[in-house]
């Protein structure tokens, strides 16, 4: 294996049941998500990041920042490439793909299932 796998490999989820009131945070992080791109993960992140009892929201939220950062340079490149015409087409794929992952991904989290998004780049570690 080389050192490139490893950085592409998402983290492991934690482990053991999340409590009712992380997993609702989890599940608010990953909606938010859908309304504010990457401004309400990104603050659910910074509120429980410091606190070790909260491993299941900091993860769900990290998660789901990372995800919306991800969208975001998609959005921006869609919308370089209307130039082409192109991204008239995919801009309203990336927001489909958007909302229909941050809704699997807000079921899984209250399921109290850690959710790994496809495509997205990990900047958040």
């Amino acid at each position: 294996m080389s050192e490139f796998d490893n950085v592409t490999a998402p983290p492991p989820a934690p482990t053991g049941a999340a409590p009712a009131d992380q997993r609702t945070m989890a599940l608010v992080a990953h909606i938010l998500g859908i309304f504010t791109w990457f401004i309400g993960p990104l603050i659910i992140w910074m509120i429980n990041k410091d606190d070790s009892s909260k491993s299941f929201v900091t993860d769900q939220a990290k998660e789901a920042l990372n995800f919306q950062i991800t969208i975001t340079i998609a959005m921006l490149i869609s919308f370089v490439l209307m130039i082409v015409i192109i991204g008239g087409l995919l801009a309203p794929l990336v927001g489909i793909l958007n909302l229909v992952f941050c809704i699997i991904a807000a079921v899984k989290a209250n399921n109290g299932e850690a959710y790994r998004y496809p495509f997205t780049l990990r900047l958040i570690k």
